[in-house]
């Protein structure tokens, strides 16, 4: 405050405090002076606690982001914290509110959703003195909560490769800025891993890449059933994308599933049911929980929260009727007993675990 004083010239550090704090006394003319030297000094107040804060994240209507904040608010309302939710579409949004809150302190914590940290934005928010909790996406220096997408999409590939499928496709997603997710990075590293242990082949031409979007799932599937020897089994990054390449297949090229093609993806959306689609369920309420819980520990004296890194594990599969031996081994005897097996899981509810 001493150096905004000689900065502003001619004020008292008492009255570049009042300024700072928007109390009376202070002309407008000097308030401003006071506040431009204090933004060209990154200066920021520290306040002992505000009660409130920040979830930042690209979109709020996708099913993973509203789940997660909806879980993030109630662990906070719990604790008697309020909420400032921030929709920030972009990288150079981001940016801005980052800057804007190192200079200007207003919560007392900051959960980000799924979206990538750039060096510069990690140093923006270290300069808050903030504890920063990134949730779905990995940033070093950061508290980190997240799923085992790799895990999850070995998980998937193997129950394709024990029903019987040799050659495997997936479709991949992109961001909404363009670009694959940490997810989508993972689920595609953990899909190949899983070939190469089973000594498949993953073919280029069976490796799509769309942005995110049902219509955009329809078209990959689309795109994979014009090649000449498609894949008899489809891995899809998430069940939005799979609901496009099931609707594709049932709908507009009149195909029955699981005969024709396997379908099979992460997530285990509401939609899964609607379409009947096997999947390996992400437990986003508990990743949004987890990350708030984090926070409430460290405003209540715990430890640092930089030190804090909670992977969740892909630990269910949910069986449903998108799945199940490739048409050149349907006829054989081993099909009954697999068939038998996956039709009582649905009986009780379809909600099983499954180890490969």
């Amino acid at each position: 405050m001493s150096d905004i004083a000689s900065r502003a010239g001619n004020v008292s550090v008492a009255t570049v405090s009042r300024a700072l704090r928007n109390e009376p006394g202070v002309s407008p003319s000097v308030r401003e002076r006071i506040r431009k030297a204090a933004a060209e000094l990154s200066y920021f107040s520290t306040p002992d606690t505000t009660g409130r804060d920040a979830v930042v994240t690209p979109v709020v209507d996708t099913w993973f982001y509203s789940t997660a904040v909806a879980a993030i608010q109630g662990e906070l309302r719990s604790a008697g914290l309020d909420l400032l939710l921030y929709c920030l579409e972009n990288a150079e949004l981001r940016r801005e509110f980052y800057q804007r809150l190192a200079l200007r302190r207003k919560v007392d914590a900051v959960i980000v959703l799924a979206a990538p940290l750039t060096s510069a934005d990690r140093e923006q928010l270290a300069a808050t003195g903030c504890p920063v909790v990134n949730v779905g996406a990995r940033s070093d220096g950061v508290a980190n909560v997240g799923f085992d997408d790799a895990g999850a999409a070995r998980k998937a590939v193997a129950h394709l490769i024990h029903q019987g499928h040799t050659r495997i496709g997936m479709i991949r997603t992109e961001s909404v800025e363009g670009g694959h997710w940490d997810s989508d990075r993972d689920r595609y590293r953990g899909y190949r891993a899983q070939l190469a242990e089973a000594n498949l082949s993953a073919l280029r031409d069976h490796e799509i890449s769309v942005p995110w979007g049902i219509d955009e799932g329809a078209e990959a599937m689309q795109r994979l059933l014009s090649l000449p020897d498609p894949p008899t089994a489809v891995f899809c990054h998430s069940d939005e994308i799979a609901a496009g390449a099931l609707r594709a297949l049932r709908h507009e090229a009149g195909l029955r599933v699981p005969e024709s093609m396997s379908v099979i993806a992460i997530d285990n959306h509401p939609i899964a049911d609607l379409v009947n689609l096997t999947t390996v369920e992400q437990p986003v309420r508990r990743q949004g929980a987890a990350a708030a819980r984090a926070v409430v520990d460290y405003l209540r004296g715990a430890a640092d929260l930089a030190e804090t890194s909670t992977i969740l594990p892909a630990d269910r599969i949910v069986f449903r009727s998108s799945t199940g031996p490739p048409a050149s081994t349907r006829a054989q005897s081993s099909e009954p007993a697999q068939k038998q097996a996956e039709g009582e899981a649905r009986e009780v509810g379809g909600h099983v675990s499954e180890a490969e």
